[in-house]
C-alpha cells in the first residue's frame, strides 16, 4: 500500500515531534502493508517548511529507517494550503509534487469547501500540475456534495482520511462516505498522520477493509493499488467509473 499524505518528517510542521517519532511512524506503516510513505509536510504561511531543505530531509530520515532496517520508502512531497499554491513557483510545485510527478496534495482553506477552491485547481491545471484534494470530510457544508462533483469534473481526485472512514459504521447505509464511496467519489485514501503518540495512525488496511464492504471490488483495488502507484508515476489518474 501507499501513503500520499503523512506528517512524518520530524521536527518540521506540526508532525513528527522527533527522529525517534518518525521511525515509530514507519515501523506501524510497515506493519499495516504500507511500502511507500509520501512526507507531505504543510506549505502554509503558519509553518516554516522551507522547500529547498526537503530533499535533504527526506534523504536524512530515509537513511535512518535503511539503518533500522525498516522496509518503508519515503517520497518527497508537500501538503499545499489553497492559499499558498498561486506563490509558489514552478519549482517549488515540482519539489512539493507526489514524488516528483505532476500530482500536487492541495489542502482547502478552513470551513466548508468555496469556490475558490476549484478556481486553484483549475490554475494549477494550466500551469501544468493536477490537484488532490485533501481531506474533505473536515470541509463539509450545505452544498458540500456539490462541491465534490465540480472539482471531479474538473479533473481533481477527492482523498479522504483513512481513519474517518475506517470509524464509519457499515450498518448505517446513510453514512455520508461510505453512501459517497458507492456514488463514486472516494478516490484515494491516506493516512494524514502527525505522530506516533497519537491522533490519527499510520494506518490504511482498516479503511480498505471497511471500503470494499461498500464499493465493488475492482473499485476497491483501484483505490487502493492502482491509482496510487499511477501517481508516484506522474500519470494521468481518471476513476474508471
Amino acid at each position: 500500500m501507499i501513503d500520499l499524505h503523512c506528517h512524518i518528517l520530524p521536527a518540521l510542521d506540526d508532525g513528527a515531534l522527533d527522529l525517534a517519532d518518525s521511525v515509530a511512524m514507519a515501523r506501524v506503516a510497515e506493519r499495516d502493508g504500507i511500502t511507500v510513505v509520501c512526507a507531505t509536510p504543510h506549505i502554509r504561511d503558519d509553518h516554516d517548511v522551507r522547500i529547498e531543505e526537503l530533499p535533504r530531509r527526506v534523504s536524512e530520515l530515509q537513511r535512518e529507517l535503511d539503518r533500522c532496517g525498516i522496509g518503508v520508502r519515503i517520497a518527497q512531497g508537500g501538503e499545499v494550503a489553497q492559499f499558498a499554491a498561486d506563490r509558489l513557483s514552478q519549482e517549488h510545485l515540482r519539489a512539493v509534487s507526489l514524488d516528483g510527478g505532476g500530482w500536487i496534495l492541495l489542502e482547502p482553506g478552513p470551513g466548508s469547501m468555496a469556490d475558490e477552491l476549484p478556481a486553484v485547481a483549475e490554475r494549477l491545471r494550466e500551469r501544468g500540475w493536477r490537484a488532490i484534494i485533501a481531506h474533505p470530510e473536515r470541509h463539509a457544508g450545505a452544498d458540500f456534495e456539490q462541491r465534490l462533483r465540480e472539482l471531479a469534473a474538473r479533473g481533481c481526485l477527492i482523498q479522504w482520511t483513512a481513519d474517518f472512514i475506517a470509524r464509519s459504521d457499515p450498518g448505517d447505509p446513510d453514512a455520508l462516505v461510505l453512501r459517497l464511496a458507492r456514488e463514486g467519489f472516494v478516490h484515494l485514501l491516506a493516512t494524514d498522520a502527525h505522530s506516533s503518540h497519537g491522533g490519527r495512525p499510520l494506518r490504511l488496511s482498516a479503511a480498505f477493509e471497511r471500503l470494499r464492504e461498500a464499493c465493488p471490488p475492482e473499485r476497491a483495488s483501484w483505490i487502493a493499488e492502482q491509482a496510487p502507484a499511477a501517481i508516484l508515476r506522474g500519470e494521468p489518474v481518471t476513476p474508471p467509473w
